[in-house]
């Protein structure tokens, strides 16, 4: 009770200024931030100069900086999703792209599965989502700090999502799925040797979770991508792609590879189109094979 009105308090207090007023002074200090802050500047810059070789720091640096300033814009707009929800105003900021592959999807009444990336304002997407396309079960991992961490699961469930912890998730997704529910996660983050495999992303072994493509081919739920992407003018386009054909060979290991691969792919894509808008102050790298072999080889 007390966390939930600490939460509230803060949105109220965040949420003081006029959004235009507020977005431009979260982008100048998430800016000074990147100026500021060596260790995040370098994870990035590192990041970006592994992923793209082949362009000039001068780019990479616009880049980074575009990274930072886009977080600064989804805070600013994260503090506005009670007014927007409660105004009814999202539809007139977000325009969805795809709807079709959605509706045909729930059409098959095997459930649905979702997956995203850290892209544009995830969470906006989210709300959105609950209000007009339905109302789903989130695959989360929970915060180290319980403020922050009830502050995500109030927007995150401000239009009825339901959240489920990555710990022990499995079988509460699978009754979900079974429900003709709908469950999403966002795939591009980087988990221990122990938890995943190791795929290519931006020709590096990037440590990925194989959880999602095991339920995909578990339970036979249509598989969508879908991530949002911030326009010019201040809007966003939410783009629903085509079901993913998952790849059956008989061969359960080699399949969780190839799927979590197929994925983790398709991020890549939508990274490299906006690549200012993708989460790179994340460690995304940070799992070593090498951790691996060592714990392996013991």
């Amino acid at each position: 009770m007390k966390k939930t009105l600490l939460t509230r308090i803060i949105i109220v207090i965040f949420s003081a200024l006029p959004l235009k007023m507020r977005k431009r002074f979260y982008r100048f200090l998430f800016l000074l931030f990147y100026h500021l802050s060596g260790k995040y500047r370098l994870i990035v810059l590192q990041n970006l100069t592994f992923s793209f070789p082949e362009k000039r720091l001068s780019e990479l640096t616009r880049i980074a900086k575009d990274a930072f300033m886009n977080l600064g814009t989804m805070l600013a707009e994260f503090f506005e999703i009670p007014t927007l929800v409660a105004n009814d105003e999202l539809s007139s900021l977000v325009v969805t792209e795809g709807r079709e592959h959605f509706t045909k999807a729930r059409e098959k009444k095997r459930g649905l599965l979702f997956f995203t990336a850290h892209m544009g304002n995830w969470e906006l997407m989210s709300v959105y989502f609950g209000r007009h396309l339905g109302k789903g079960h989130i695959i989360y991992r929970t915060l180290d700090n319980p403020v922050l961490d009830n502050l995500v699961a109030l927007e995150r469930s401000y239009t009825g999502h339901t959240l489920i912890s990555k710990g022990g998730a499995k079988q509460k997704i699978i009754r979900v799925l079974k429900e003709n529910g709908i469950t999403g996660i966002l795939l591009d983050q980087n988990v221990s040797w122990y938890e995943g495999a190791f795929v290519n992303f931006f020709n590096r072994p990037a440590c990925t979770t194989t959880r999602f493509a095991a339920l995909a081919l578990e339970t036979g739920a249509p598989v969508l991508p879908a991530h949002i992407v911030r326009l010019d003018d201040g809007t966003y386009r939410f783009i629903i792609q085509e079901e993913v054909e998952l790849i059956r060979t008989g061969d359960y290991e080699k399949d969780l590879f190839d799927n979590t691969q197929k994925f983790t792919t398709m991020i890549e894509e939508w990274v490299r189109s906006q690549p200012g808008q993708w989460f790179w102050l994340h460690q995304r790298w940070k799992t070593k094979l090498t951790q691996m072999e060592r714990e392996r080889s013991r």
